[in-house]
């Protein structure tokens, strides 16, 4: 799926998508993201619930996702001239999101505990960082030999790989029952609030980034090589993030990774305005990058010990909904205002700076409340700070490799 999105990014680069005039192309643009997100922002909640309770709902729901989009591409490779390609290109972004959604629900049902939770949500982010960078290689190769249609041809081929290997996800129901008062108490505790208001900036800020970009960048010379060098280091920052993330939490408790990711895109933000520059854009993408991987972990680590009884599948799909959805409010923003560059980058650094100055106030009030070591507070005073629950969902018959060596 991800080597898919980076290859359609590449091939949109070079189509009508990029080549329209840039007022007309804003409003087109506006106009689908509305259209696109919409139905998302109302069908969600409702559908998300029936679909939990479906015995392999969600498997349905990714292998839908996949072969529709192999649809897509292949529709989209024939209008690449054409003014069809707006609404294919929107219909494949919100089924994008409806994938990342899905997939935050099924994973919880593939290990075997909370702690095997955290090191396949790193895994999988190792692989998408590590595959989005590989597959835009061939497909730069193939639209500069071929053009986009060619190159949208090699991102449907990926979908269809994706759509086989939907027929090995799970088919366990992620939800049978509706959420209890247990549940509903834990999800809503202070700080892993908190920690949901941090995702959200951070994704938000990634979504505003990369809208910015795409129609800043349209100004400069070599736009398109630039916008092409942003989604590789982002999709490498990803990787890199999602790799130092596990060792951090041995190092930092999760409030405080947050915080820092919040820093790193404060200063990335506001450093990026200063330098201007189309360089300053990709480090500014790659530092939102790493701050978002390293801040997903963190929050997913939060959930699993503040709310060891809830239903980890039905949690992490209500919250990437939510952030989903923020990435794209603020890509809308993005299209709507007209700012320069450095702006745009400023406008990620004060978003940043406020939502820090908020927790840093929030957390301080949770320590005088508790009356205790910062690292309770933190934690909303628990003293279960580490209680782990365990995964939801049939346990698989292979395990991970740490789970192996502490079996051993």
């Amino acid at each position: 799926m991800v080597g898919g999105d980076a290859a359609m990014v590449i091939a949109l680069a070079d189509s009508l998508f990029f080549d329209m005039d840039l007022n007309a192309a804003r409003s087109r643009v506006l106009l689908f993201l509305a259209l696109s997100f919409a139905p998302f922002l109302f069908v969600a909640p409702l559908i998300g619930p029936m679909i939990d309770r479906m015995p392999g709902g969600r498997r349905f729901v990714i292998s839908g996702v996949a072969l529709s989009r192999t649809v897509l591409l292949v529709l989209m490779a024939q209008s690449i001239d054409s003014l069809a390609l707006f609404p294919l290109v929107f219909a494949s972004l919100v089924l994008q999101k409806t994938y990342i959604v899905s997939k935050s629900a099924l994973v919880p049902s593939t290990v075997r505990s909370t702690t095997e939770l955290i090191e396949a949500n790193s895994k999988l982010g190792l692989i998408s960082g590590l595959t989005g960078a590989v597959a835009v290689i061939p497909a730069a190769v193939l639209l500069a030999t071929f053009g986009a249609g060619a190159t949208m041809i090699y991102s449907a081929l990926l979908f269809a790989a994706a759509l086989v290997s939907t027929t090995k996800l799970p088919g366990d129901v992620v939800a049978a029952e509706g959420p209890d008062t247990e549940e509903s108490e834990q999800l809503h505790s202070a700080p892993l609030q908190a920690g949901a208001l941090a995702m959200t900036v951070l994704r938000a800020s990634v979504g505003f980034t990369l809208f910015h970009l795409v129609f800043w960048l349209r100004s400069l010379d070599d736009g398109t090589a630039w916008m092409a060098a942003a989604v590789v280091v982002g999709s490498l920052a990803t990787m890199v993030g999602n790799l130092v993330a596990p060792a951090l939490r041995n190092w930092l408790h999760e409030e405080r990774m947050l915080i820092v990711c919040l820093g790193i895109g404060a200063v990335a933000g506001i450093g990026a305005a200063i330098l201007g520059g189309p360089m300053a854009a990709v480090l500014l993408m790659g530092a939102l990058s790493f701050a978002a991987a390293i801040g997903r972990l963190s929050f997913e680590s939060i959930v699993q010990r503040d709310a060891p009884g809830a239903n980890h599948g039905r949690a992490f799909a209500v919250f990437e909904t939510r952030f989903q959805l923020a990435w794209a409010l603020a890509a809308f923003v993005a299209v709507a205002i007209q700012v320069p560059g450095a702006m745009g980058f400023l406008i990620v650094g004060i978003a940043c700076v406020g939502t820090l100055v908020h927790l840093l106030i929030g957390f301080g009030r949770l320590r005088e409340a508790a009356g205790s070591s910062p690292s309770t507070a933190e934690s909303g005073g628990s003293s279960t700070r580490r209680r782990r629950g365990r995964a939801t969902g049939r346990a698989p018959r292979s395990r991970s490799a740490s789970e192996r060596r502490r079996s051993r």
